[in-house]
């Protein structure tokens, strides 16, 4: 699903985020990426969305080689990625049916469609009921599930969730860690960046460790104490 082989990249002499990292996530997983500030996890998630180009080494993303796609395909690429931010990124004056279908509307997806579709992703992120609300009415945590549903909602095959409990308390950051495992249950690989030490020992999931650029360690369903 994810493959990453001898990837590195560099911004300048002094800086290379990158050091031939090499990475396989297999289908379904859940994987848990930590490291410090600064150690390359963002640079790697960028990566993956195409959103910077390595300097060298090879990607492959569900079957797609990177090296052979063309700048026209990269948003046909990013239907099949879905991202969740710490910051959640909703649209403040749309409701919480709306800010989901928006993700529909742009890809072209018809009304009676979006009208099917949208009340069913809400159900599995645990919104039931909250359709009509403003994100100014809703919860840290369910703010967050709101930004998960719009990721999920066009059926990607990987979720990348970047630092996603950041900015929630601990009850909240549970129900979306919680959400994220439903997803995965589903067969969405899930790619997750966390600094919550907690969050990664009670998990218990495959933690793979970012330092300097590199993948310091690579384990399954290990305890990990974060610096």
């Amino acid at each position: 699903m994810i493959l990453l082989d001898r990837v590195t990249k560099v911004y300048n002499r002094k800086s290379t985020a990158l050091d031939r990292i090499s990475l396989h996530v297999e289908p379904k997983e859940f994987v848990i990426v930590v490291g410090q500030s600064g150690a390359g996890k963002t640079t790697l998630l960028r990566l993956l969305t195409r959103e910077e180009k390595p300097t060298s080494g090879k990607i492959i993303i569900g079957g797609v080689d990177y090296d052979k796609l063309k700048d026209r395909d990269i948003p046909l690429l990013r239907r099949k990625i879905g991202v969740v931010f710490q910051d959640f990124k909703l649209l403040p004056n749309k409701t919480v049916f709306e800010n989901v279908a928006f993700a529909l509307e742009i890809v072209g997806m018809g009304n009676r469609e979006i009208r099917h579709t949208v009340p069913r992703v809400l159900d599995i992120v645990n919104l039931k009921g909250k359709e009509s609300n403003m994100p100014s009415e809703l919860s840290g945590g369910e703010r967050q599930r709101v930004a998960i549903a719009r990721a999920i909602v066009r059926q990607p095959k990987i979720l990348i969730a970047d630092e996603p409990t950041g900015n929630l308390d601990p009850k909240h950051a549970w129900d979306v860690i919680r959400v994220l495992e439903k997803i995965n249950r589903y067969g969405t690989t899930v790619l997750l960046t966390t600094h919550n030490q907690e969050i990664v020992n009670k998990l218990k999931r495959r933690v793979v460790t970012i330092e300097g650029g590199r993948v310091a360690s690579d384990r399954a369903n290990s305890e990990y104490t974060l610096s």
